[in-house]
């Protein structure tokens, strides 16, 4: 079974998500911070982690770093939910080990969509 994060400081889009995504091959899990977040990672590797760009206590790229220096996370995929288009952003999270990006707000369709454009990439 697949296993994907949400860290979002709002538990409204963590809900919606695990809404969204939740099923019986996908179980979602959810950290309202990235300490939290990290710690679970650690834990146990999720296969897909989606992560709101502004957390209160760390920011996307040092959340991505992290991740990315657990053994075993080279597989994991990460989507930086942002609020607007910013290319700058965009590129410093890729560049710190993001996979791609999602727009917020988004929709159903919307982040079904982008789940399996990762899924595909993978």
């Amino acid at each position: 079974m697949k296993r994907c994060m949400v860290v979002d400081d709002s538990s409204i889009i963590r809900k919606v998500v695990k809404r969204i995504l939740g099923g019986p091959e996908m179980i979602v899990v959810e950290a309202g911070n990235g300490q939290d977040a990290l710690a679970m990672c650690t834990a146990e590797l999720p296969d897909v982690i989606i992560i709101d760009a502004v957390l209160p206590d760390m920011n996307a790229i040092d959340f991505i770093k992290g991740v990315r220096a657990l053994p075993g996370a080279a597989h994991v995929r990460i989507l930086v939910s942002i609020l607007q288009f910013d290319i700058g952003a965009i590129m410093r999270a890729k560049r710190a080990g993001a996979s791609g990006y999602l727009l917020k707000p988004f929709n159903r369709a919307q982040l079904v969509e982008r789940f399996r454009d990762l899924q595909a990439a993978a």
